[in-house]
């Protein structure tokens, strides 16, 4: 039986059976906290009548299926959340009547009350397969229709949707009724409904096509911290790029933008009805690369208007395409149009780093990857899907020119707007203005998995003059794809301690070796950079002069780019075992000082924490720690007062902190009675201290339980769970793992909270230790949680990666052994548990040796 499953080939002969006209959706909300009332009527085609079909649903139950005026058994129709539809007709009309349940897992139509006020909110998330969770429908993307809902809610609620808000009409007892209009022609799993006491901020912007409306919403008791301004004027930017970089009109009536609770994503791109994540109403200080982080969002889900909305894949395999397209598209406009106009160096830094540590897993994929069914693209949203992909597109700009890009894209929306396509229709038109064939260049990046590795060889003689000069290019094993690369090769000098560079050598690599002539008969550089600019997608290796001297000169660089590209390949060979861990902390620790750029900080900080925790050898791991933590320490006071870097520092010193510490400055921090020169200890800084302070075993739960009484807000209660979990005693992982794991209802964001501090970096092993059977035994039954969204957060939240052992492996890869035929969805997740375990040993046994 299929369960909530769907398939590719089933899509594609449903695809070729029927073509929907229009899908009306009525939902009445009233009904009660668990379930609501939902009828869908569906107009179709069928190109063979006297067929049969199927319509997707999962919820409570199904009351009356209706086919062409006649009703057929509803009870035997529905049936594995699929609703059979026979006694077809060329044209046809389906009434289905059903209830559905709301969630607490941001899936379907997610139902919220708000502590502060117990304000009930509502808001749906479709992607992927979850518009089925609130009305019956074909839910495939190349199945589009024209939607109307009609929504029956509370009067004093806002109701939104894809079209604009109409008047309600009453509907007695305090209720009203809604009837949007209909849809142009979209995906279901981009409709969308959002429902609740919304607190509202209007504008508008003029578009080629008229002035659109623009709304921002959120929670009442968020309303005190909302910059709609601010969100409203990057919005507008946002809108005059993309029209006219796509010579293409916004395609809808009104843009929304709502800011929902307890949310499993960043955002979603629901046309003209965007929901994204509340982490992005910033209620304390947060660093510029958060700030940063939220602009690329916004951008991001304003670029799906066009790629994703007006023009969508046929089938989840382009996932990529979507999603790449996004990221570059919004980087660009970030670069060009916005004041942050080093997004590509922001690019370089985060994202590049998280395609590089995916494309390593032993689940990496093609960037075109196979998906078979909705289980594997579930698990698809990753750094090859988003990051790898546009930094492939980023490449195929250069390769085709900006101009035939642009024209490109621009024939692409002007011949499929409001269809479906594939890559091969985006790259038919990029070949028409570029000229070149695209289809070897498709082949060697989007076909294939896996990065390669650039080293550059350096023979010199007795005088220091270069004699020659290569670059080697190796694959990983089992990946055995050598690409051709356009990048620069920077040469440097130390002038006064400061690092300059001298010039940029234009290559062209392709294959196993490729000489650089260029560089034969010069002075040796003191630093020679390969893939200087950041241009190429590709691990980056130093010659042993050029290692020597980055360790020498840690703040050489005057600009962060080749900084953050040496210390990048210092992590490269951290990462495989060629550097000790410890090694590259003391290089880090080195670089931090002085260190501006947030998103770089926050890079290192996270590559500083594995690198202690799980990468230097056992004997040595506490020690380091304990002396990283104090050195953070010190660092963080000497930082600008009030800066970024001093917020990112105290951060990262504060998780550096585990059982038995000192908690002397934590605690002074926390009561005022030691103040750091411009550090806001605010909301989130109170919890950052006493939920460092609750690892440290030097907090109370009656503390805890004060700190989230005095703002008892959604958020305070997740920081609340965190802490708890935090607390280093085997009761408080007890409690944690019961509470999360074995126990059911909490929402999605309260399991992911409590996994943070189960799993702490710095926990104790031993701590952890007693789980890891726990953990593999519950892997046996964890997929009865019934959503996605809950066994992701806890196959990934609660594996005691701490313990960071051969023990921990050898159960890991015993499950994997033993249970081939789970589903794939699952067996990834797991794989992608255990291979950074094996890396980690790797790297340990290769910190051991200094």
């Amino acid at each position: 039986m299929p369960g909530t499953n769907l398939t590719r080939d089933e899509a594609a002969a449903r695809a070729a059976l029927v073509t929907v006209d229009t899908h009306d959706v009525v939902l009445d909300v009233t009904r009660g906290p668990e379930t609501f009332a939902t009828t869908s009527t569906i107009r179709f085609t069928c190109s063979t009548p006297g067929a049969e079909t199927f319509l997707d649903f999962v919820g409570a139950s199904v009351e009356q299926v209706t086919v062409n005026g006649t009703d057929l058994d509803a009870a035997a129709s529905f049936s594995d959340s699929r609703i059979r539809l026979t006694g077809l007709a060329a044209d046809n009309e389906v009434v289905v009547r059903a209830t559905g349940r709301f969630t607490n897992t941001g899936e379907g139509l997610h139902r919220f009350v708000d502590p502060v006020d117990d304000e009930v909110y509502l808001y749906t998330q479709f992607e992927v397969p979850d518009s089925r969770r609130m009305y019956p429908v074909f839910e495939q993307p190349d199945l589009k229709a024209a939607f109307a809902f009609t929504v029956t809610a509370p009067a004093h609620w806002q109701v939104v949707s894809n079209s604009p808000t109409p008047e309600p009409s009453p509907a007695g007892e305090g209720s009203a009724t809604w009837a949007f209009e209909r849809t142009p022609r979209i995906s279901s799993y981009i409709t969308a409904m959002v429902a609740g006491p919304y607190d509202v901020v209007r504008d508008s912007v003029s578009t080629r096509g008229g002035e659109v409306p623009l709304g921002i919403f959120c929670r009442k008791s968020l309303t005190p911290y909302l910059d709609a301004d601010n969100l409203f004027a990057l919005t507008k930017k946002g809108f005059a790029f993309f029209e006219e970089e796509f010579d293409c009109a916004y395609p809808f009536a009104k843009y929304d933008q709502l800011f929902t609770p307890e949310y499993n994503a960043g955002a979603m791109e629901n046309a003209g009805c965007v929901t994204i994540a509340e982490i992005y109403v910033f209620r304390s200080k947060v660093t510029e690369a958060l700030v940063e982080r939220r602009a690329l969002t916004v951008l991001h889900e304003l670029a799906h208007m066009w790629f994703g909305d007006l023009v969508t894949m046929r089938w989840w395999n382009d996932l990529w395409l979507n999603e790449s397209f996004a990221e570059w598209a919004s980087t660009t406009c970030q670069a060009e149009a916005t004041e942050w106009t080093d997004a590509w160096t922001t690019f370089g830094t985060y994202e590049k780093d998280w395609a590089y540590r995916q494309d390593q897993l032993s689940t990496t994929h093609p960037i075109v990857a196979e998906i078979a069914d909705l289980r594997d693209v579930e698990v698809n949203f990753d750094g090859i899907t988003y990051a790898k992909g546009a930094s492939v597109l980023k490449q195929l700009v250069a390769y085709v020119g900006r101009d035939a890009f642009r024209e490109g894209l621009r024939t692409y929306f002007r011949k499929h707007k409001w269809g479906n396509t594939t890559l091969d229709d985006l790259l038919v038109e990029l070949e028409a203005t570029s000229g070149r064939d695209l289809r070897t260049w498709s082949q060697l990046w989007l076909e294939t998995a896996g990065v390669n590795t650039l080293r550059p060889v350096v023979e010199v003689d007795d005088r220091g003059l270069v004699t020659s000069a290569v670059i080697e290019q190796t694959h990983a094993e089992g990946y055995a794809t050598l690409r051709p690369h356009r990048l620069g090769v920077g040469l440097y000098e130390v002038r006064d301690g400061a690092l300059h560079r001298t010039d940029l050598l234009e290559v062209d690599v392709d294959g196993e070796r490729t000489e650089v002539p260029a560089l034969v008969g010069r002075e040796q550089p003191d630093l020679l950079l390969v893939n200087d600019d950041d241009l190429a997608y590709a691990k980056i290796r130093l010659d042993e002069r050029s290692l020597a001297t980055a360790l020498a000169h840690p703040r050489g660089f005057t600009s962060s780019l080749p900084r953050a590209l040496v210390l990048a390949s210092a992590w490269d060979m951290t990462r495989d075992a060629e550097m000790g861990a410890r090694s590259f902390a003391h290089l880090v620790l080195a670089s931090l000082p002085g260190e501006s750029d947030s998103t770089l900080l926050r890079t290192l900080i996270l590559q500083l924490r594995t690198a202690v925790l799980a990468y230097t050898a056992p004997a040595h791991r506490d020690s380091t720690r304990a002396a990283t933590r104090d050195r953070l320490w010190e660092i963080a006071r000497d930082a600008e007062p009030g800066s970024d870097a001093q917020l990112q520092l105290v951060t990262a010193a504060a998780g550096m902190t585990t059982a038995g510490d000192d908690p002397s400055t934590l605690r002074g921090l926390l009561d005022g009675t030691e103040v750091l020169e411009g550090l806001d200890v605010d909301f989130e800084m109170r919890w950052t201290l006493l939920t460092a302070l609750a690892a440290a075993g030097a907090a109370t739960e009656d503390e805890i339980d004060a700190e989230r009484a005095r703002e008892d807000t959604a958020t305070g209660r997740e920081r609340a769970a965190k802490a708890l979990a935090s607390v280093p005693t085997a009761e408080a992982k007890e409690r944690a793992w019961r509470e999360a794991v074995e126990e059911t209802g909490k929402p999605n964001a309260v399991v992911d909270a409590i996994g943070l501090g189960f799993a702490r970096g710095a926990t104790p092993p031993e701590l952890l230790r007693p789980f890891v059977e726990r953990y593999v035994t519950m892997l046996d039954t964890v997929e009865d949680k019934g959503s996605h969204a809950l066994v992701e957060g806890i196959v990934l939240g609660f594996y005691p990666f701490p313990v960071v052992d051969a023990g921990l492996l050898e159960a890991t890869q015993a499950w994997l052994d033993a249970n081939p035929d789970r589903p794939a969805a699952l067996r990834r997740l797991v794989a992608e548990n255990r291979d950074p375990v094996a890396r980690a040993l790797a790297a340990q046994e290769r910190d051991a040796r200094d």
